[in-house]
């Protein structure tokens, strides 16, 4: 009867790490979908430096797109007010496919596809973004678009 209880209890305790993991788990995943929900908005608005609060403001911050390297939070800024310079180039932009794997507490990677709505094309491609939770929020820490 006494190994019962003892398994018993490792059960229930299991069940309530568990429980408790999945409601970090989906916590972490809704956070960092505010993120992304708030860089739409903000691209959406033509706003490019409300759209890079979504990054790590860190020269250790990572961009990747095509054949292109990007380190560092302040050049990654200047290629995309470079690149998007009008509010026609920006388009509107939708995120779609997202899946959100939380490594740790403060860890994540994101995998989903891009797409911009503009008045002469509709380009679209894939991202991986690595999350990093710092004091405050979630941040992008490095971003591969193609």
């Amino acid at each position: 009867m006494k190994t019962l209880n003892v398994a018993l209890a490792i059960l229930l305790f299991s069940v309530a790490v568990f429980a408790q993991n999945e409601k970090e788990k989906v916590k972490i995943e809704s956070d960092i979908i505010s993120v992304m929900d708030e860089q739409t908005a903000a691209w959406n608005r033509g706003d490019i430096d409300s759209f890079m609060k979504g990054y790590w403001n860190s020269e250790n911050l990572i961009f990747v797109s095509g054949d292109n390297i990007t380190r560092g939070w302040q050049q990654t800024l200047d290629r995309y007010k470079k690149s998007y310079d009008t509010k026609a180039k920006m388009g509107a932009l939708k995120f779609g496919d997202v899946s959100v794997n939380v490594i740790s507490k403060d860890a994540a990677v994101v995998l989903g596809s891009w797409s911009l709505a503009r008045e002469k094309d509709n380009p679209k491609g894939k991202f991986t973004l690595i999350f990093r939770k710092f004091r405050d929020s979630w941040r992008i820490v490095h971003d591969h678009t193609s």
